[in-house]
Formats: C-alpha cells, structure tokens, sequence
C-alpha cells in the first residue's frame, strides 16, 4: 500500500547545521500492517512518520500511497489526500477542546460529508470499542489522559482510513492505560483492516507490533 523509493529529507539544508534526516528510505508496507518504527530520539522516526503522512514535504525521493505519487501533490491536493486516507494520533492528542467527546469523534467524517446518520452510528460504534461510550457528551477537559487518548484514536479510526499513522501514543500514558491503548489499537487492526505505524521508543509498543523497522541517523538498519 505504502511504497518508499530512495527517500531523503534535510533540515537546514546547504547551512552549516544541515541535518540528513532520512538518508535513502526504502520501504514498503502491506494492507492491515501494524507495524513500528523505532529507534532511539532523534533517529528519524517522526520525521519518516510525516513524510509518509504527507505532513512533510521531502528532498528526493519518491513515496507512494496505492500507486499515487504523493510526493507530486501541491498543498490542497495533500490535504484532500490526508482527509480522505490517513488518520493520525498524535502524542498530545490534539482534540478540539469546545467539542464533546461524540463531535470530536465525528469531526473527520463531518469534514468529508458523511450524513448525520452515519455520523452517529460510527461514533457509537467505535466509541463503544474503545470503551467511551459512556463519555460522549463530556468536553475532553472532563477526560483522564487515557480516555483523551482513546478518543484521539476513535476519531482516526471513525472514517475508515486506509492508513492510522500514530506518533508516540502512549508516551503521556501510564502503563496500565498504555497496555490498553494497544491491546484496543491491535483489536481495531484486526477488526478493521487498517494499517496503522507507530513511531514510538516505548518497548510496550515494540512488544505489541508484528513488524519493527529501525532506524538510527535517519537510516533505515534492520
């Protein structure tokens, strides 16, 4: 599904800081993976989340989302492109705090034009998967940091993307909520199909995933 071709990506480039974030990424990954990248801090792994999120752009290279080079997008052509296939969890779960619970959930598939009645049985179904379903008409400011999460995941999940990129989930997590967190993430993944990529160092995720792709200075090692 996903199709990386000799990737690099600089910061600061041709400066006396440059940085060679990713160096020659080639990758590809299957329908209904759940996969990881790892490594330690500074290694590359968001950097390499974002660019197959199309949240970054790249300096050469090319990468593929089911045959489509998105790397020849513009800027409204990859925001259509994240709507419609990507979801994501970040690690500080980014909810819209004036929404309840239930609007936060349904706020993708609200932006892509799902009916009112879709809306809410997806909500219901997916809340009730990852066990809010009792929270939906509280504000996220009314939620534990694990149930703020669930929620972050609910919404990524809600629109049936072909793709959940999640960066650090559980790093604001206790062990417990995180144990959770993957064993419902891993559950959504075999219930749903979606592949779904963590970037995360957090050896409960590493002990959770079927496939660990490492990296260290920017490079890809086993």
């Amino acid at each position: 599904m996903i199709k990386l071709q000799h990737v690099n990506k600089y910061f600061y480039k041709d400066d006396p800081r440059e940085i060679h974030a990713l160096r020659d990424i080639n990758l590809n990954i299957e329908d209904g993976e759940f996969t990881l990248l790892s490594g330690t801090s500074g290694c590359g792994k968001t950097t390499l989340l974002n660019a197959i999120g199309a949240l970054d752009s790249i300096d050469s290279g090319k990468i593929y989302l089911d045959d489509q080079d998105i790397t020849s997008l513009n800027e409204n052509e990859r925001t259509t492109l994240r709507l419609n296939n990507i979801g994501f969890v970040f690690q500080a779960y980014n909810l819209v705090p004036v929404l309840s619970v239930e609007e936060n959930i349904g706020f993708i598939m609200n932006l892509r034009g799902f009916s009112d009645s879709e809306i809410k049985q997806r909500v219901l179904e997916v809340a009730s998967m990852l066990e809010i379903d009792n929270k939906l008409k509280l504000l996220p400011n009314n939620l534990s940091g694990g149930q703020q999460q669930r929620v972050a995941v609910a919404r990524a999940v809600a629109s049936k993307p072909k793709i959940i990129l999640a960066d650090e989930p559980t790093a604001n997590l206790d062990s417990k909520n995180s144990q959770s967190l993957m064993d419902m993430m891993r559950e959504l993944n075999e219930k749903e199909g979606i592949s779904i990529v963590f970037a995360s160092h957090d050896e409960l995720v590493m002990d959770s995933v079927k496939r660990i792709i490492k990296l260290s200075d920017g490079a890809i090692v086993s």
